[in-house]
């Protein structure tokens, strides 16, 4: 019988900590939540792998290291609102609750809507929203938002999400940018986002957040 639990601390231990993340918060929720939970059976034996976990139709589950050094950046507090783009099964949104007063978890795929939906509710993810809808539009019903994070690479964040952020907010992207992909942290201030460097991590772009070809004539 697989020891998931040993492999939790593990993971915490080789990807996280020596990824300079030490806030309490982070790595409390990363030792307590069952990754191996929120990916499809078949995968379970690959959860706590050291790299973004495929989960099929161009969407991963991010990489440990990824997502504990995006939400080092944000800093979430106990009082906001986040939305969580492309929650797939839930799993970084079970992480983000145990930081912040309540999450939308948007997700696109009906399948994964409803499994997410069970997996949040089975390990006490009450301030948990599974919201089902496009990815590219957000969820503008629940916001605006005091943070928003982004489960994939995108060559060109869509102006809806960019409006749903709540002024003083933050919004974690991951953009594409040749082989290596450059996180990015946007503070928006009087209606406009502007971007600092955060660290660089490679992930595949989600579908529909592909930059548009423009033709002139």
């Amino acid at each position: 019988m697989t020891d998931f639990s040993t492999r939790r601390t593990l993971m915490v231990d080789s990807q996280i900590r020596p990824s300079d993340v030490t806030k309490f918060p982070i790595i409390d929720a990363m030792l307590s939540v069952p990754r191996e939970a929120f990916v499809p059976r078949e995968k379970r034996e690959a959860a706590y792998m050291d790299g973004n976990l495929d989960l099929g139709g161009g969407r991963v589950l991010l990489e440990p290291r990824t997502l504990a050094k995006m939400l080092d950046a944000l800093d979430i507090s106990g009082d906001e609102l986040v939305l969580d783009v492309g929650a797939a099964y839930g799993y970084s949104s079970a992480i983000i609750a145990r930081m912040a007063e309540a999450v939308v978890a948007l997700e696109d795929d009906e399948t994964r809507v409803e499994e997410a939906q069970g997996l949040l509710t089975e390990h006490h993810a009450d301030s948990v929203i599974v919201q089902e809808g496009s990815l590219v539009e957000g969820a503008p019903e629940h916001g605006p938002y005091d943070v928003i994070i982004v489960q994939g690479a995108v060559e060109k964040l869509p102006d809806a999400l960019a409006e749903q952020l709540k002024d003083g907010g933050r919004i974690a992207v991951l953009f594409a940018e040749g082989t290596l992909g450059t996180v990015r942290i946007g503070y928006k201030f009087n209606g406009r986002i502007s971007w600092r460097f955060a660290f660089n991590a490679f992930a595949p772009v989600l579908p529909g957040f592909e930059r548009q070809e423009e033709f002139a004539l």
